[in-house]
């Protein structure tokens, strides 16, 4: 550094740390921002702005200058002013305390909506209270990406598990944050060094009406729930992962366990830790339940009675999530017990239930608290109508009655390149263009459809799902599922002697089945 600047030769405690940090700049975006928490007299944030800043940028520097109180700190403010000033480079200087300092820097944040740091340098008090709340507040204003720096991991003043000594807080902080950064430095390495591999979440707002208010930041997060068998562990991970990737605030998604084995369990979990902010909580189902008797099918009227929350949304695990569910999950209920998709394929119903206006059960936002009040109802009905056609759709349907909000059919698109697309004056009533781009894809249809289904010269192309013996012929989204499912702990499946060894053996039997049959027809004449 240049002879101009101004800085006490005995307190040069940076110096050491310069080519350790030039290796870390090509990670860094051009015109970066920086924030550094303790500056002393400038020699760190001197070097950032003639180094990383050489093109653009600027440091926010925040240190107490013991509150102007002594000469010592008036001297050292001046120092700091001067030494960055000859920089030429933007600056700014918060003569505080870090944790009123830091407070201030993310009220101009959320206030001006400006761009968080890129690099932050975290060095002030060496207490390690005060290190690990330094930390968690300058966390919430790094970007994605941003280096982030502990000086004096390894200090060796005071005992490394004291009070006294930073390591402690800097520890805290990591197990605290674990998953949302990547280690840069070594264990050796006097300073910890880390690069951020996650958003910025703020986590508060101020109470200022020139403030937007949205979920995320109040901390509020949408709750999604599906119920799992082993027999859909699969399709219930791209589901997750659909869901995950479209998802940019907390998520909590519970499933139901119906059967599922530990392998399982692990391997949907899997699907998203593409995030930070998501995770899975599995439930376990009540004691009397409607699945073990009955199947799976019917766990969605377990699953009413058992989730640890009052509003809820519900997806089918044959569903692929294609955009933010965000709008879907603020719909206002209107005080109905949930809202939901007319059932393209049978828009107002089957013989089997009262003809009116009738919803697909295989997406639905649920006011929990308020479908609690009649749950006792609700089951009595299900015992009503364990033969019912639809099972717990048309239960759920029976018991509502109007008592539901109607969706766009965006939100849970069925039957697409089969059933939706043939004449019936019911369907024609309903909006099918808001089938096009769908937010949420349904594949309805069996799983493994028999041979008259599939041969059926009237009706093609037949309906099934993706990842059955079938698969979805003339389904648009199709290829979609598979893509993502690659993305899942099931990548390659659809390579796999296992997926072979099933479409060859669901094959073999859909063809025993349509001879047998058929042998029963000649029988019978």
């Amino acid at each position: 550094m240049g002879d101009d600047y101004i800085f006490t030769q005995s307190q040069d405690w940076f110096s050491f740390n310069i080519d350790i940090w030039k290796a870390l700049f090509p990670l860094v975006k051009p015109s970066p921002r920086i924030l550094e928490i303790g500056s002393w007299e400038g020699r760190s944030a001197v070097f950032l702005l003639n180094e990383l800043c050489a093109d653009g940028g600027e440091v926010v520097c925040i240190d107490h200058f013991d509150l102007m109180a002594t000469e010592a700190g008036k001297a050292r403010y001046r120092k700091l002013v001067h030494n960055l000033t000859l920089t030429g480079k933007k600056f700014q200087i918060i003569d505080e305390f870090s944790v009123p300092g830091l407070m201030r820097v993310l009220d101009e944040h959320i206030r001006s909506k400006s761009t968080g740091f890129d690099w932050v340098y975290v060095d002030g008090s060496h207490e390690a209270d005060d290190t690990l709340l330094d930390g968690e507040l300058a966390w919430r204003l790094a970007n994605d990406g941003a280096i982030f720096i502990f000086d004096d991991y390894q200090w060796d003043v005071e005992l490394v598990g004291s009070i006294h000594h930073p390591k402690r807080g800097i520890d805290a902080f990591l197990a605290l944050h674990d998953g949302e950064y990547q280690r840069l430095s070594s264990p050796s390495q006097y300073q910890m060094i880390l690069q951020k591999k996650v958003d910025m979440r703020i986590g508060f707002l101020l109470k200022d009406p020139s403030v937007n208010v949205d979920d995320r930041a109040l901390g509020y997060g949408m709750n999604v729930a599906l119920t799992i068998d082993e027999c859909y562990a699969m399709p219930a991970a791209v589901a997750v992962k659909g869901l995950v990737n479209h998802s940019n605030g907390k998520l909590t998604i519970y499933i139901v366990d119906c059967g599922l084995s530990v392998k399982s369990r692990n391997r949907i979990a899997s699907a998203a830790k593409a995030t930070a902010e998501a995770s899975v909580v599995f439930v376990e189902l009540p004691k009397d339940n409607f699945s073990t008797k009955r199947g799976a099918v019917w766990a969605k009227l377990d699953m009413l009675r058992v989730l640890p929350v009052e509003r809820v949304l519900y997806l089918d695990a044959d569903t692929l999530v294609r955009k933010t569910l965000v709008e879907l999950w603020r719909t206002d209920l209107e005080g109905r017990s949930l809202a939901a998709v007319p059932d393209i394929g049978l828009p107002m119903g089957h013989p089997g239930v009262e003809r009116r206006p009738y919803f697909n059960a295989g997406v639905m936002l649920v006011d929990l608290s308020k479908v609690r009040i009649r749950i006792t109802e609700l089951c009595a009905l299900a015992d009503e109508m364990r033969h019912a056609r639809f099972k717990d759709q048309d239960v759920l349907n029976m018991h509502l009655g109007g008592d539901w909000k109607k969706l766009s059919l965006t939100w849970n698109a069925q039957g697409l390149g089969t059933y939706a697309d043939l004449p019936s004056n019911d369907r024609d009533a309903i909006a099918l263009d808001e089938l096009r781009d769908p937010a949420i894809v349904h594949f309805t249809g069996p799983l493994h459809p028999d041979l008259p289904t599939v041969l059926n010269p009237w009706v093609q192309p037949y309906t099934a799902k993706p990842w059955g013996y079938a698969g979805s012929p003339g389904h648009p989204f199709e290829a979609e599922w598979w893509e993502t499912l690659d993305e899942t702990a099931w990548k390659g499946y659809r390579q796999s002697s296992e997926y072979k060894a099933m479409v060859a053996s669901e094959k073999s039997k859909a063809i025993a089945a349509a001879v047998l049959a058929l042998e029963d027809r000649f029988t019978g004449q």
